[in-house]
């Protein structure tokens, strides 16, 4: 390796060595770049092409362990004077397979940049399968839909929000930021806490949504898709209740918000840990891969297959909730294997 190359395991030794970063993720970061330099060089870049973005890392996640960045509940890409967004996108490009990746559903995503012209609003309902979703999904879309990708806002849970290794992401990206449902009870004295912030980022939605124009992704499941016991990747159920929540925040708004499905693949890139975990600080190893979207049609959400079977407001609920995953399943099934 060149030798005006930074060493970043040198660079590691030291911050560690130093106390600026906690022993525990000595491993973590060094496994991390291990399999990082092995997909770069399997996706023919060369080291000077990506070890000086895994050194940018490095330097800001030494910050975040210093004095961690506080996010609004309505947080807005910093693009100066650091650009976190392009770092993000820079720091992702290495691991992905572009020529194999896709992106499918294009006429649904040109009715979708007609409504956002027009004031209105999309809301996307898809499955989340790793932290760097945003990035996946922005490095697929800005070729061709490069002010939607621009526009696009995540509802982020507090891990990427907290997680030293994932708040230089997070920074780069448009987010509403909650706490997940699998989390709220983590630990039981902020529950409450915990359940008023996401009641005051809800308002903050609906905000959005009167001012019109904007385009929300929701992860209905509140987290990531996992393997199986037989290694298959599953599309983790859909929570009816958080479909309804956000149903219930778009007609309180001004201005019309559509509602569509969206499918993605991007597991190879960052798998998550097999098992959910309480605290930060999961182990991080990169696969690599070709990553694909799917853009469902626009969904009618008070009338749909199966409603006619529910005996009340809830069961209805259910069998929506049911339906919009099994659409966003199907879709997922059609993707390369």
């Amino acid at each position: 390796m060149n030798a005006k190359l930074p060493s970043i395991g040198t660079t590691i030794d030291s911050l560690i060595g130093k106390g600026k970063i906690p022993d525990r993720y000595e491993k973590i970061l060094k496994d991390f770049f291990s399999s990082y330099t092995k997909v770069a060089l399997s996706h023919k870049y060369k080291p000077k092409d990506f070890v000086p973005i895994f050194s940018t890392f490095i330097d800001l996640i030494e910050k975040q362990f210093l004095k961690p960045y506080q996010f609004d509940l309505y947080h807005k890409r910093i693009r100066q004077p650091f650009d976190y967004t392009q770092f993000g996108l820079d720091f992702m490009n290495p691991l992905v397979n572009l020529a194999d990746s896709s992106v499918v559903g294009h006429k649904h995503l040109d009715s979708i940049r007609e409504q956002l012209d027009k004031k209105e609003n999309v809301i996307l309902l898809a499955n989340h399968q790793i932290e760097a979703d945003p990035m996946a999904i922005t490095i697929l879309l800005e070729p061709n839909y490069p002010t939607l990708a621009n526009k696009l806002i995540f509802v982020a849970g507090a891990r990427v929000t907290t997680d030293p290794l994932a708040i230089p992401f997070s920074m780069g990206c448009n987010l509403l930021c909650i706490h997940s449902k699998k989390h709220m009870d983590t630990p039981p004295e902020l529950k409450h806490t915990k359940q008023m912030h996401n009641k005051r980022t809800m308002q903050r939605m609906t905000e959005l949504l009167t001012e019109g124009g904007h385009i929300i992704y929701v992860a209905p499941s509140g987290g990531r898709d996992r393997m199986n016991k037989q290694g298959e990747i599953e599309v983790a159920p859909f929570d009816p209740q958080s479909i309804e929540m956000f149903y219930l925040m778009a007609k309180k708004a001004k201005r019309p918000t559509h509602f569509y499905t969206l499918a993605l693949s991007t597991y190879h890139l960052l798998p998550p840990p097999e098992t959910i975990e309480s605290e930060v600080g999961e182990i991080r190893i990169t696969h690599g891969g070709s990553i694909h979207l799917a853009f469902g049609p626009e969904i009618d959400m008070d009338t749909f297959p199966g409603q006619e079977l529910a005996k009340n407001k809830y069961e209805k609920r259910k069998i929506r909730a049911n339906y919009l995953w099994k659409y966003v399943q199907k879709d997922y099934n059609t993707f390369p294997k």
